[in-house]
Order: structure tokens, then C-alpha cells, then sequence
């Protein structure tokens, strides 16, 4: 077949265009792959519309340094508020205030991804029965179907999945009435295990809910990991730790420290049960808490994509509330 001069320049023209098209998603596929915080701009004219044509750098640079955090807002009696706006609110990434607040918003119906690690080793026999009946009643209340999904793990010296990720609360429910208790501690290791194995790679094109619930009396004698691992391995995947203890001792134990640390890192809150209805009570709060967050995305000053641990500080400007979210996070590496 034979093709006049212009009909090849046209053909050389429209391959250029395509291969212009196809590098430019293979670098957005890139870095929404990458273990970075991904951009959420519902309702700013910031957003990325599916239907618009593929960008270049421009899409690149705003997917890296665009900083989504979840948080919420108490007042002195520990109630949550919730009908503040941004400018209630101070925030410090790295020390700086941010370059632009890209959105803010309460956010009560995200998609929840959540991880259930329950200890069964020897030392929580007196009440395990009930904490597993509290279990499967906080999971029949807090998970939708087709729209979270839990996974359930039980850990004495090692740890085992009792139920993969799935929607099913009747699979979850029968693996937490699977698991036996007995052994020694190795909660370190199944919070590093859960966090990067089960988080790490759970990067969705969605914004989303991630958190893990420890159930044990925190007291860890058999990690290969430690606690600073631990921490880090959850703030690189972006899990909010909720603990409740059980110990029933009544004396401030060396693991009520353990769980407040976790969970004080990663944005979360610890539990202290006494009595076993407390914790049916505890497993209520975590699940209001879940329902109860303001999410602000916004574009970081003084930005590189290195690697870095950035701190976050976020404070109330308004008298006697408190507001809890995560310490910070680990900036993408190009």
C-alpha cells in the first residue's frame, strides 16, 4: 500500500499523541501505586474529573504532595463536636503551616478497612468468652456489606489469620469464635505483620478508613519486632490503633502504657475496661469514633518527595476541645 507525504505525516503525528498519552498513565499509575498519601478534593475545583483528558506533570505533582487527614474534635467532657469548620482548626505539617487547605469536611460515611487483633495467649483466659461475644456484636454494627470489609487475627507467640478481608460478619463472626487462647505474647510482631501485609499495599483510588482494633492486655514477651517498628509500620500505612486492655487487675500495668503508645501515634485511643460490660461499651465508642471524623486535605509547604518523617500538629483554635489524629507520616521516595 502506498501513502502520499502528508498521509504519513499525519500517521507519524497521531503516534506521537498516542505515546505522549500512554507515558503520561503510566507515571499517574505510578504514583498512585506508590506508598504516599493520596490527593482528596471532593467539591474543589482542585479535583481531578474522570472524564477530563489525561494530564502530565501537573496531575504528578499534585498526587505526591497532597496530605489527607482524618482527626476528630472533643470538648471537656470527652463528647464529640461535631459542627466546626476549618478555620476552628490550627495546623503544623513539619513545623510549618500548610501551603493551601485544599478541602475540609465532616465525614461520617467512608469506607472502612479494618483489622481485628485479638490476643490469645494465656494470660486473657479469665474473660476471652465475652470478648469474643463483644467482638462479633461490634462487627454485626459496624461493618456494611458491600462497602467495609475486616479481617480477623488472632496472636499469642505467633500470629494467625482467623478470617481474611471480607464484608461476610458471618465468616468474621465464625473466625472470632474459632480462636483458642494459650501461649505466650507477641504483639509487636502482629501489629508490624497486619500493618504491612494487610495496609501497606491497600492503597484504593477512594479515600477510606483504616484502623486496626487490638484487643490485649498489651504485655509483650515474644516479638522479634519492637515497639518503634511497630509504630513506624503503621504510620506508613496509614492505620489508626484503637486498644482495649484486658487486664482486669485494676493497677495501671505496664502494658496500659504499650496500647496508649500505640494508639497515641497512629491518631486512635486506648480503652481501659474494669468490668465486662465496659467492654461492649468500649467496642461502642471506637465505632461512634469511626463515624464521628473530619477529614482536611492540604498541600504541604516546603514539600520533597524524600522519604522523610513529616510531623503533623493540628490543635483546636476554640476553648476546652481537644482534637486527636495521627503524629505525622512518611513522604513518598521518587
Amino acid at each position: 500500500m502506498k501513502y502520499t507525504n502528508w498521509t504519513l505525516r499525519l500517521l507519524t503525528l497521531l503516534l506521537a499523541t498516542f505515546l505522549s498519552v500512554a507515558q503520561s498513565r503510566a507515571q499517574s499509575a505510578y504514583v498512585s501505586g506508590a506508598p504516599s498519601l493520596s490527593a482528596y478534593n471532593a467539591g474543589s475545583g482542585a479535583a481531578e474529573n474522570a472524564d477530563d483528558p489525561p494530564s502530565t506533570m501537573i496531575t504528578l505533582h499534585a498526587r505526591v504532595n497532597e496530605v489527607n487527614l482524618l482527626f476528630i474534635a472533643t470538648d471537656k467532657h470527652g463528647k464529640f463536636v461535631r459542627d466546626l469548620n476549618q478555620n476552628d482548626f490550627s495546623i503544623l505539617d513539619d513545623h510549618k503551616p500548610p501551603q493551601a487547605i485544599l478541602n475540609f469536611r465532616r465525614e461520617t460515611d467512608l469506607p472502612l478497612h479494618l483489622g481485628l487483633l485479638v490476643d490469645v495467649s494465656g494470660s486473657v483466659d479469665s474473660r476471652f468468652d465475652f470478648e469474643q461475644h463483644a467482638a462479633t456484636s461490634f462487627l454485626q454494627h459496624t461493618l456494611r456489606a458491600g462497602f467495609d470489609k475486616a479481617f480477623i487475627v488472632g496472636f499469642n507467640s505467633h500470629s494467625q489469620m482467623a478470617q481474611d478481608f471480607t464484608d461476610n460478619v458471618q465468616l468474621l463472626s465464625a473466625g472470632v469464635r474459632k480462636l483458642h487462647d494459650g501461649g505466650g505474647t507477641a504483639l509487636y510482631d502482629a501489629v508490624y505483620r497486619a500493618c504491612k501485609e494487610k495496609f501497606l499495599k491497600d492503597r484504593p483510588d477512594h479515600p477510606l478508613r483504616k484502623a486496626i482494633v487490638i484487643v490485649s492486655d498489651g504485655e509483650d514477651n515474644q516479638s522479634e519486632i519492637s515497639k518503634a517498628q511497630a509504630i513506624e509500620m503503621a504510620q506508613r500505612s496509614e492505620v489508626i490503633i484503637y486498644a482495649i486492655s484486658t487486664d482486669d487487675s485494676g493497677l495501671v500495668m505496664r502494658g496500659d502504657k504499650v496500647l496508649e503508645q500505640l494508639a497515641e501515634a497512629t491518631g486512635g485511643r486506648a480503652f481501659f475496661p474494669f468490668k465486662m460490660k465496659d467492654i461492649t461499651h468500649s467496642f461502642a465508642a471506637i465505632e461512634d469514633e469511626l463515624r464521628s471524623q473530619y477529614i482536611v486535605s492540604y498541600k504541604p509547604a516546603n514539600f520533597d518527595a524524600d522519604g522523610r518523617y513529616r510531623s503533623i500538629e493540628i490543635s483546636s483554635l476554640k476553648k476546652d476541645l481537644q482534637v486527636r489524629a495521627r503524629k505525622g507520616y512518611f513522604a513518598p521516595q521518587q
